[in-house]
Parts: C-alpha cells; structure tokens; sequence
C-alpha cells in the first residue's frame, strides 16, 4: 500500500499533461497524499500493510519494492508528504503555464517520496533522478534571472554527482550480492556481509562524492544557491526542503551501516568538508544583497550540523560503541530544516509578489503592512537559527550531544569533538544573517515598494500554518518523530 504514496502524485501529474484542471487535481493528490503519508508514517512497522513489490528484472533480481526501511524513511516519507501539500498551495503559476507548473511540482514529490520508501537500491536511484528531471525544466523554463545558464550549470553539476554515485551503488550492490537494501542491512547485521576495508575505502569515496554533491557538501556546493533563488516557489520548497536529503539518506542507510571501515577512512576529510559548510558558507551567507540568496546559502550552510551528525556516528562505529544520538539527531535535523527552509522558500516568493524584489535594498517596514508575513517569516527563521522550542533547535542539540558521546575527560579531543566545538560558532552566524535579513526586509520605515504591500491572504496561510505546526509540534515535543525510530 506505500506504492499508494508514489503513485498518487505521479499519476496526477500525468492526468494534469493530459488535461485534468491543473490546481484542482494538484491539490487534491496533494492532500489524499498528506493524509495517507502521515497514517504511513505512523504505523510504518506494520510490514504486511506497506510492503509491496512489483517484479522487473530477473537476472540481475531488480524489484519496484515499496516499504519502510525503519523509522527514518517514516520521518523523510512525512517531511516529503507535508512540505509537497505546503508547496501546491504556495506560489503561483504563471498565466498559461499551469500544467507544467503543478505537473512538475508532483513530479518532483513523487520522485522524492518513492526514493525515501524505496527498498530496491536500482528504484532508490531512479526515483531521485525522476525528481530532477521536472527540476531542471522548472528552473529553465520558469525560473528567474539567468534561469537557463543556472538549470544548464545544476544540470551538469547534479549529472555528474549521478554518475559517480550509480558507480557506487552498483559497486556496493556487486559486492553485497543483491539490490535489496533491507537484505544488505540484514547481512550486516548478522555478520554475514564481508567486504574488503580497502574495497570499503573506494565504494565510500564514490558514495560521499555523489551523495555530497547532491546535498551540496563543500566544495560541491556551488549549483545549490543559485538553483534556489532562481527556482519558482515550489521547486524551491521540495528541492531545499525534501529531494536535496536523499543524499543524507542515502549515505545514513547504506554507507555508514555497511562500509564502516570505508566511512571511517575518510572521516578527517570529511570533519573538514562539513566545517566549510558551517563557516565558509556560513560566512558567505552574511555577505549576501538578495533575500532569495541569502536563503540558499543558508541552506547548504545547515547541511554540515547533518553531515557533522553521520560524522559522529562512524566515529562511535569505529571504536565498537553506539551513538546514541548520532542517527536520531541526523533525522531530525533533516526534517527539522526540510520544513523550516520550505516555509522560509515560500514565504519569499510572496515578499517578490508584493514588492517586486527580493534586494535588500527595496525592501524595509514590511511587517506595518504584512504584519502575517512578517510572523510566519520571523517564525521560520527563528527556528532555522535553532531557537528553543522550534524543531531545529531538538535537532542541533541533539547534534553537539552525538559529537561529545562517550567523551573521556582522561583523553585528549577527538577530531569529531574538535569539529563540533568548531560548529557551534554557526549558532552566532546563523543568528546573525537571519536577524539582518528580517532587519531589512520587515522592520524600519516603508519604502516606495513596501508602502502598498498587502498581508497574507487566508488561501495563503494555509501553507504557512501548516509548517508552523509542524515546527512547534517537533519543537515542544520531539519524541513525535523520535518514537518512530525505535
């Protein structure tokens, strides 16, 4: 039955190119697909409710196998269910554009929900590549500013981040015997999966590369900020929020449990690769004119807490202990900023509706006007800059507490202690960016393209109150997504 939650919206989508009421249809997949995802979400161990599989191949034995790998593919299956209802309710097509606009948008969130229930490695690369497709033509077609060089240049970047990452999935499914990730995951737990440490080595450098540009790791990261601020609101908002965590998925599920050795080889490297995402961006992201800017550069900036969190985790493997906070707090995280960064994507589009611009220097005295936006807006950024009771915040402690687990007072600091200390100077740089950027835009005198701004209006709420929710509910009370992973 977790078939029910690809299929919903990709098969919307086709109806809408083939003449169904392109709003109507979009919203109401959207909605059968909320409610279905949610119900999935919490009751996901049920095994013989949301397992299904669909023969393809026989030799090699590929399936469209559907299911729950555990909890975390619970929590991503309801951040991509909930943040693809926010985005068809959020932006606004262009006149003559729809079909292509709300097809693309399902696509998009089909793409992303069957990667995260996917069970088959082969279907858990195609259905992310399926997402990237109505991505590029989203960012070409109805973009804005230099919108065909920015899709050619993501087009490029995320191909050849592809390519690399199929070598490493191929690699590993070679070398396990078997394209079923939960039999891949059995092995390994019973012991019985042995791969060579050096082969380890090779299939997690392809892995970290090709999941790393996917996600946006330094120094990959160049395609990410541009992409977003170019991209209409709902490419943003499911790009930012959902698809750009299949590669943390990825390397949490099939690199750090079985490549231990391989994970661990390249542990310095990557401390110091998760620390330029932290700091340099982070520090890039301060310097930003644009709002739209200045938002997805603080997307790739969050990135490193996650990366610093799987960091944690093969660092405790290495040494034969369990992290305990390592994986719940990458999970989080995860869904933590996919709703945040979603909220904030879809927020800004309604600012450039109102002002015609997103430079910080059109802007100013928007919450006389807009006092609804100014709130959702602030809410949003307060929880991206980790304030107590908002969601991100449960997850970026969680992430300090996995660095410094099983810490020893006798021993010197180990490089994941080292990095994590390191981090918590994103806190003061997030705070920051965030506090200049709703300076600018919400709080001093109105200006010319402020004076006249209207407030959200009720059909324009509706996205944003649903995130709210979300931010508060895991904010206050974690353990909402934190049962699921026991």
């Amino acid at each position: 039955m977790s078939s029910s939650l690809f299929f919903i919206p990709f098969v919307a989508a086709i109806a809408i190119l083939f003449g169904s009421p392109a709003r109507a249809t979009a919203r109401a997949a959207a909605i059968v697909t909320f409610l279905i995802g949610m119900y999935a979400a919490a009751t996901w161990s049920n095994t013989a409710l949301w397992s299904s599989t669909f023969s393809t191949l026989t030799l090699p034995s590929i399936n469209m196998a559907f299911g729950f790998i555990n909890g975390t593919s619970a929590v991503m299956v309801a951040l991509a269910v909930t943040v693809l209802l926010a985005a068809v309710f959020s932006g606004q097509s262009p006149e003559g554009r729809e079909k292509l606009y709300y097809a693309s948008s399902l696509f998009i969130g089909a793409g992303a929900i069957g990667a995260f229930i996917s069970t088959d490695l082969f279907f858990f690369y195609a259905f992310h590549e399926l997402a990237l497709i109505p991505t590029f033509l989203m960012i070409g077609l109805l973009g804005r500013g230099n919108r065909k060089e920015i899709a050619w240049k993501i087009t490029i970047y995320l191909g050849v981040g592809s390519l690399i990452l199929l070598a490493g999935l191929v690699w590993l499914a070679r070398e396990t015997g078997t394209y079923n990730i939960i039999a891949m995951l059995e092995a390994q737990k019973a012991g019985t999966l042995a791969i060579e440490p050096g082969t380890q080595k090779s299939i997690a450098a392809l892995l970290i590369v090709g999941f790393g540009v996917l996600v946006s790791l330094f120094p990959f990261h160049s395609w990410a900020a541009p992409a977003y601020a170019s991209a209409p609101a709902p490419t943003a908002m499911l790009h930012a929020g959902v698809l750009k965590k299949f590669g943390l998925y990825g390397l949490l599920q099939l690199a750090v449990p079985l490549l231990p050795a391989g994970m661990n080889a390249w542990l310095t490297p990557l401390l110091v690769l998760l620390l330029g995402n932290i700091l340099w961006i982070g520090l890039v992201t301060i310097s930003q004119k644009r709002l739209d800017s200045m938002l997805g550069h603080s997307s790739v900036m969050h990135m490193g807490y996650i990366f610093l969190a799987l960091a944690a985790v093969v660092a405790s493997n290495a040494a034969g202990t369990t992290n305990q906070f390592g994986i719940p707090a990458a999970t989080v995280l995860m869904f933590a900023h996919g709703i945040s960064i979603a909220m904030l994507f879809g927020l800004a589009d309604r600012i450039e509706r109102r002002t015609k611009s997103l430079d910080f220097n059109d802007l100013g005295g928007l919450a006389k006007t807009a006092p609804s936006l100014a709130f959702f807006f602030g809410m949003a950024g307060m929880a991206s800059l980790g304030l107590p009771g908002l969601a991100n915040f449960s997850g970026e402690v969680m992430v300090f507490l996995a660095g410094f687990e099983g810490r020893n007072a006798a021993s010197a600091l180990s490089p994941v202690q080292i990095a994590t200390i390191l981090s918590l100077w994103g806190v003061v740089i997030s705070a920051v960016y965030v506090l200049r950027g709703f300076r600018k835009t919400f709080q001093g005198p109105t200006v010319s393209s402020t004076s006249l701004a209207t407030d959200l209006t009720l059909v324009e709420k509706i996205p944003a109150v649903l995130l709210a929710v979300a931010l508060l509910l895991v904010g206050i009370y974690p353990r909402i997504l934190l049962q699921l992973l026991s």
